[in-house]
């Protein structure tokens, strides 16, 4: 969209103020909150609104707003005592009083033929969501209601994801499935994803579709189809927003990753930045985990109140100490808290960093104080997958088996195609052996080792439950595997990892450990 007003143009396309068709430049949030302003220029802007859009709702003074005002006035030749163009509304907010025509144009009406080269402006943008109303396919029915349910729930629970900007239902219900333009949708919403879904009511069941599109290039980044029977209304809504908010928590940051690698290193913003660590931290060795940790801090470097990159830096410091990537592990152990710390410096609430301030405690073997952290992820977040495996790892380390098991399968049932699947896997194992139950760990021991992503450790929980169920070919061949892939592995650094609380569980393991050759 670009805003005409005066000898200016606003180009939220490609992120340029221009002043007679020549680029202004201007720091993202102050563009960013110029954007807000003149697409609201019918009413007054509160601070609390300006708070929540610019600053993702974080704790800010006064002075940092009045700052970001007063570099958008001198920008447009205004002041404030001027206000030509931005009025102060005392103890109310601002307003931008000048006409605007917009353009969903991408040649601009004042294009300078001598800027063509000019390299187009860094995005600063977390990634935003429209959830339209779905579509009702067939006859209307009582049932059909969940066509306008669904995407309320949705947009209810999609707002709990920090990282994830979603347009409030009142705008994105303007909209419909029936008619999907997702070039109008993008100018008029600036959103970067729609979430669309059509309700087939037959005369014994229902059937649900849901696709996510990406609005700049007109994909669809992921889709999938739900059944239930024609009497499951409510049992099916809930089943599906769970399934889309996991679905979306993986595939989105996937879609901003493959956008981050389109652009050249030395022009990827925090949001780019940190989507590309995403990626390689997940991939669980050491190489990709020493990128993560460069792109973190370049997220951070670029945007220093970008909490979700503390969070991300934590993480990778975690498995430094949890892995042994790292020389020093107390070192990494201390660096995993001090960045989840600063993470909840600048915003408490956010699910990812409650569970990496939790992940640390672990490392420092305070599963009580972990715990504690996690149950503030799970509260903040109840459809947060890793957050729910967390407590289950962690309450399989104290021995709480029956809470363990259900968290876990929660956990599954969330994200079956989870980065930390093996994790998943290998706590259910843990369970089976605190029961005493080798078959059913050895079952599940050998899903976990066999998992993308699997590291050495959880090959010898494989050694562990195949030993202790007899099965000796099976766990000498996941023995051999681990001291191939670690020659140096021992089982101080297996129980160091998995810190059980009880004597006889960290007993059980190391002597059977023992008798497959480890130290």
């Amino acid at each position: 969209m670009i805003y005409v007003f005066d000898d200016f143009e606003l180009d939220t396309s490609k992120v340029e103020l221009r002043h007679k068709g020549r680029v202004t430049a201007l720091e993202p949030q102050v563009f960013a909150l110029l954007v807000f302003l003149v697409e609201n220029r019918d009413r007054v802007v509160s601070k609390q609104e300006v708070v929540e859009r610019i600053w993702n709702g974080r704790i800010i003074s006064d002075s940092a707003i009045a700052s970001r005002i007063k570099s958008i006035r001198q920008a447009l030749g205004d002041s404030g005592t001027a206000q030509r163009l931005i009025r102060t509304v005392h103890g109310v907010g601002f307003r931008f009083v000048r006409e605007a025509t917009a353009s969903s144009s991408l040649i601009s009406p004042l294009h300078d033929p001598h800027l063509e080269g000019a390299e187009p402006a860094i995005e600063n943008e977390r990634p935003s969501i429209a959830v339209l109303p779905f579509r009702v396919v067939g006859a209307l029915s009582p049932q059909s209601t969940i066509a306008e349910a669904l995407p309320q729930d949705l947009t209810t629970e999609l707002s709990r994801l920090r990282w994830l900007f979603v347009i409030a239902r009142a705008s994105a219900f303007r909209f419909h499935s029936e008619s999907l333009d997702l070039d109008k949708i993008r100018a008029a919403l600036n959103v970067r994803y729609c979430l669309s879904g059509t309700v087939e009511v037959l005369s014994n069941g229902m059937s649900v579709s849901v696709e996510l599109s990406d609005t700049q290039d007109r994909g669809v980044v992921w889709s999938d189809r739900y059944h239930a029977a024609i009497g499951a209304v409510h049992e099916i809504r809930e089943e599906i927003v769970r399934a889309v908010i996991n679905a979306l928590e993986l595939q989105i940051p996937l879609n901003e990753a493959r956008r981050a690698r389109l652009k050249a290193p030395d022009r990827l913003d925090a949001w780019s930045a940190y989507h590309l660590g995403l990626q390689h931290m997940y991939r669980f060795n050491m190489e990709d985990n020493s990128v993560a940790t460069r792109m973190f801090e370049r997220a951070v470097a670029l945007d220093p109140e970008f909490a979700r990159g503390y969070a991300g830096l934590s993480f990778t410091h975690f498995q430094n100490a949890f892995l042994g990537y790292s020389n020093n592990i107390d070192q990494s152990a201390q660096l995993a808290q001090q960045f989840a710390a600063q993470c909840l410096e600048r915003d408490p609430t956010d699910p990812f960093g409650n569970l990496t301030m939790g992940r640390a405690f672990l490392l420092r073997g305070d599963l009580d104080g972990g715990l504690s952290w996690l149950d503030r992820a799970n509260r903040l977040n109840p459809n947060y997958a890793q957050a729910k495996y967390s407590r289950a790892w962690t309450e399989s380390l104290l021995g709480q088996t029956t809470p363990s098991q259900c968290d876990v399968d929660t956990a599954l049932a969330l994200s079956p195609l989870d980065p930390l699947l093996y994790g998943m896997l290998a706590v259910r194992a843990f369970s089976h052996i605190v029961l005493d139950q080798p078959a059913e760990a050895a079952a599940w021991a050998e899903r976990a080792a066999r998992a993308p992503s699997a590291h050495v450790l959880f090959e010898l929980i494989a050694v562990a439950a195949h030993g202790l169920n007899g099965n000796r070919a099976l766990a000498k061949i996941w023995a051999d595997s681990a001291r191939a892939r670690a020659p140096a592995v021992t089982i101080t650094d297996f129980l160091r990892a998995f810190p059980f609380r009880e004597t006889r569980v960290r007993k059980t393991f190391s002597d059977v450990l023992q008798k497959f050759g480890f130290t």
